[in-house]
């Protein structure tokens, strides 16, 4: 089924430029005052980089210049410059930018993506970062020959929900991802909106996290994931019976065993209220639920929320120990739908890194690890195993689908739509700059919501074209084809690319 069989809409890329004056490019291009005004430069660039000005032309897009590797065409604008004047350097500033999970390129080619709804041009490595590991040294074998063509449309990427055979409705999504929690107190109002809205013009959802159910988000109750954590913050029975689905989270990828810390400064009388807390107090969630010690006691939380609201799926959102495979098990007999696997990767910059580079299980490693276990079982086709923790691209996400996983659950991903620059301060105030990760009321105005949508739906327009083209290399026509798949992935230590039938990518 295509997307639109799915949704009964069409969801379309539109151009949605950067919010700022000067967008972070690769390349920096000057103009001196050699310049005649001639503008030829105008004309040739087929990327709109430069538009007319009084006394030379000016440099309005220098992000969506092919730099370097444009001086192999003939509208390369340096050299056909009949003065001279253009020259063409590396942006120093980009260089700073990003960590080695998300790297400058990778930052980047989600900014343009979320801007143009395409795969970008540029040379920018779309595709992994520079960790070391992880998805980054993990690559998907294709045919050498390649395989016959398949239309777009006839290739489906939808993904049940409930393949328990239930009573419960019977939950589609087009794409294979739905969007994280992220709770009102960590992100801005605008924030949480504009990944609701986003949800709900792709098909899917989109998780409240655990800070309550503001009332700005009552428009799209189908599309909202209300989520019940240790801390029960805005945990109410009318929220409960509005949604489709309900999330239990027992644990985060990025902190397990740690629960959850807001620092008072984010804690706005509008925070406070709506956690029934007071204003500029930190706020914590324990670790773990005390009233569950045992899939009994699991299974009545479960029990609780299906009587609450007859027609809700159950989540169940749990971190990455060793013995992953029995909690998933577990949750399965408790009488979950999905269970989500939360990897270490995960967690915006307010996780910290003590923990997310030393306490839960990597997401690739947890994914197979649990896949074979309810293989075994003979479960597997019985539960929806989402992953998160660390998915950053459209190649992310179908390395860990070919790992066991029917779906995941996207979060950081978001936010670099929104030109998030990566600079870890997401748990203060005011450390936002960019009036994402705030609540801060001067820096939540940066932000408009019409403008935060589009650059996500954009984005993940992208990445389902990305994703549609990785299936049809592998000449599938289904994503559910592709779970499990261990032997479509080659691991850069461990196998010789010579010895490879078939192409690394």
């Amino acid at each position: 089924m295509s997307f639109q069989e799915v949704t009964g809409i069409y969801p379309k890329a539109k151009k949605v430029p950067s919010r700022f004056r000067h967008a972070l490019g690769k390349h920096r291009i000057t103009i001196t005052g050699a310049c005649n005004n001639c503008g030829l430069c105008i004309t040739l660039c087929p990327y709109g980089v430069y538009k007319a000005g009084a006394r030379r032309p000016k440099v309005i897009a220098e992000h969506l210049c092919l730099g370097f590797s444009c001086c192999e065409n003939a509208f390369y604008c340096v050299s056909r410059c009949p003065v001279q004047a253009i020259s063409l350097q590396l942006n120093p500033s980009f260089e700073c930018l990003g960590d080695k999970r998300w790297t400058a390129d990778l930052l980047a080619s989600a900014w343009h993506m979320a801007e143009t709804g395409q795969v970008p041009y540029q040379g920018l490595n779309y595709k992994i970062g520079d960790a070391g590991g992880g998805f980054d040294k993990i690559r998907f074998i294709f045919p050498k020959k390649g395989s016959k063509e398949i239309p777009d449309m006839e290739i489906s990427t939808a993904i049940e929900l409930n393949r328990s055979g239930d009573s419960r409705p019977k939950v589609s999504i087009p794409l294979p991802f739905y969007l994280g929690g992220m709770s009102f107190g960590s992100v801005s109002i605008v924030t949480m909106l504009a990944r609701v809205r986003a949800a709900q013009a792709l098909g899917t959802f989109c998780c409240t996290g655990e800070g309550g159910y503001p009332e700005e988000l009552i428009p799209y109750d189908d599309h909202v994931i209300t989520q019940v954590a240790t801390g029960l913050f805005g945990v109410r029975e009318e929220t409960i019976k509005r949604v489709r689905i309900v999330e239990f989270k027992y644990a985060q990828g990025a902190k397990p065993g740690l629960g959850g810390h807001l620092l008072g400064d984010k804690v706005t009388p509008a925070v406070a209220a709506m956690r029934e807390a007071i204003s500029g107090s930190a706020l914590f969630s324990p670790f773990p639920f005390h009233s569950v010690y045992s899939v009994e006691d699991h299974k009545k939380h479960v029990d609780w929320i299906k009587e609450i609201n007859h027609k809700a799926l159950v989540a169940v959102k749990v971190s990455t120990p060793t013995d992953v495979d029995m909690v998933a098990v577990g949750s399965f007999y408790a009488g979950a739908h999905i269970v989500q696997l939360d990897g270490s990767y995960g967690g915006t910059g307010a996780a910290p890194d003590i923990a997310k580079k030393n306490i839960a299980m990597p997401i690739e490693y947890a994914i197979p690890k649990v896949h074979t276990f309810l293989q075994a079982e003979g479960i597997r086709d019985k539960i929806t195993i989402i992953a998160s923790g660390g998915i950053r691209t459209a190649y992310d996400m179908a390395k860990i689908i070919a790992m066991g996983a029917d779906g995941v659950c996207l979060g950081t991903a978001d936010l670099v739509a929104l030109e998030c620059i990566r600079c870890h301060h997401c748990e203060s105030g005011r450390g936002c700059a960019r009036g994402i990760a705030t609540t801060d009321p001067a820096l939540t105005k940066l932000m408009e919501i019409e403008w935060a949508t589009q650059r996500i739906i954009n984005m993940y327009l992208a990445w389902q074209h990305q994703l549609t083209d990785i299936l049809k290399h592998l000449g599938m026509r289904s994503v559910t084809e592709l779970v499990g798949r261990f032997d479509l992935l080659a691991h850069l230590d461990y196998i010789k690319p010579e010895e490879v039938e078939g192409e690394l990518n």
